[in-house]
């Protein structure tokens, strides 16, 4: 198979294969007006197989969703077909609106339009917990 080089935009390698739609949604690649690409399970020396997702537009995205999901991920930016810069990621201390309490006593469950804010407690476990009430979210 083979998929275009890109002039401008943006490369989000190293995927973990099978990771590319949970990223495509929590991004909201969807809702861009520009060609998205999805490229699953391709090879790789690195991971034996990966998921690629190729944006044709130099577009913001929320590099703390891309950590917190895998932070193995890579983000390339690609100006005039070449390669500008490459940004590597890692597991971001705070999120916010990326995940939900659930815990029903939560500020946040009772209260529309307070932010879900969540801090990494503890590295190793990759575990996060809600700023107001201190639930373990799932991962």
């Amino acid at each position: 198979m083979n998929i275009d080089s890109i002039k401008n935009g943006l490369v989000i390698d190293h995927i973990r294969s099978g990771g590319a739609m949970r990223i495509y949604d929590l991004l909201g690649l969807g809702s861009l007006d520009c060609t998205v690409a999805i490229i699953k399970n391709a090879q790789s020396a690195k991971l034996g197989r990966k998921d690629i997702i190729k944006i044709d537009s130099v577009t913001d995205i929320d590099l703390d969703v891309l950590g917190y999901v895998d932070p193995g991920i890579t983000v390339n930016v690609i100006r005039g077909g070449e390669l500008v810069e490459k940004k590597n990621l890692a597991l971001p201390e705070r999120l916010e609106n990326v995940l939900k309490c659930r815990n029903p006593r939560c500020i946040t469950s009772v209260e529309p339009g307070i932010k879900q804010v969540f801090f990494l407690s503890d590295r190793e476990s990759k575990t996060y917990r809600c700023l107001y009430c201190e639930a373990k979210a799932e991962r």
